[in-house]
C-alpha cells in the first residue's frame, strides 16, 4: 500500500489523510492593492519550476484572493466514508503521537541507522526502557534476521511486538509484520511499522524474499 503521508491536511498530489479528490490551493484574505501584489508575487516564485514556468501553465494558476479559490478547498467531509481506510490509517496515526507515552514525550531522545538503500529505522528512547522502533522500508520485503545494528536490539529479557503498522487490514495493507518460525521480524515492502517491548507473535517460515542477514555461504 502507499507509505502513509506525515502531514497533517491535504496536498497538491491529490492525497491527504482522507485521500481527496481534488487539491488544497493557496488562498489569501486581503485588501485589494495587497492582493494583487500577493498573486503576482506568487506567479513570480512558482515560476522557477519549469513545470510552472510556460505562460499557459501561469495562467491556469489560481488566484489567491478570488473567494472561489477558498470554496474549491474546503474540505467534502463525505470523502471521509469513501475512503475510510485511509483516513482511519491518519487518525490512528494521529491518535498514536497524541496518546503513546514515548513517541508522544518531549523532548525524546532518537537514534536512527539505514538497514539498506531503501529501509531505516528510528528509536525513540524511554526513561522506563521501553523503548519504541520505528522500522521504514520503501523497498521490497525485508526480513531482519540477525543483524549487525545495535539499535535493533531488543531491550534484555523481553522481545519486540507489534504496536502500529501501515499494513494492517484496516488500512487495505496485507497484515502487517510479524515474526517467522526463528524469530526474525518479517518487515513488508512499502509499509511503516512501530514495536514496542512484549512478547512477539509468530508467523510461518518466510520464503522469497530480501535478507537483511547474509545468506549461507
Amino acid at each position: 500500500m502507499r507509505f502513509p503521508d506525515v502531514y497533517f491536511g491535504r496536498n497538491n498530489d491529490n492525497h491527504s489523510n482522507y485521500r481527496c479528490g481534488y487539491p488544497f490551493f493557496y488562498f489569501a484574505d486581503h485588501e485589494t492593492d495587497l492582493s494583487h501584489d500577493v498573486h503576482e508575487g506568487r506567479r513570480r516564485s512558482l515560476a522557477q519550476f519549469p513545470s510552472l514556468a510556460t505562460s499557459e501553465m501561469r495562467a491556469e494558476l489560481a488566484d489567491p484572493s478570488d473567494i472561489d479559490t477558498f470554496r474549491r478547498s474546503m474540505i467534502d467531509l463525505s470523502e471521509r466514508q469513501r475512503h475510510a481506510s485511509i483516513y482511519a490509517l491518519h487518525r490512528d496515526l494521529l491518535e498514536l503521537r497524541r496518546t503513546d507515552p514515548v513517541l508522544g514525550q518531549r523532548p525524546c531522545r532518537i537514534d536512527g541507522a539505514a538497514l539498506t538503500d531503501e529501509a531505516w529505522m528510528l528509536r525513540f528512547f524511554a526513561q522506563s526502557g521501553a523503548d519504541r522502533l520505528l522500522i521504514v522500508n520503501l523497498g521490497r520485503d525485508l526480513l531482519l534476521g540477525p543483524a549487525p545494528e545495535p539499535l535493533l536490539a531488543p531491550i534484555e529479557g523481553q522481545a519486540w511486538r507489534l504496536l502500529w503498522s501501515s499494513e494492517a487490514p484496516v488500512y487495505g495493507g496485507s497484515g502487517g509484520p510479524a515474526q517467522d518460525a526463528v524469530g526474525d521480524w518479517l518487515i513488508s515492502g512499502q509499509s511503516a511499522t512501530v514495536l514496542t517491548p512484549g512478547s512477539s507473535v509468530t508467523i510461518p517460515e518466510a520464503k522469497n524474499i530480501f535478507h537483511l542477514r547474509e545468506a549461507d555461504g
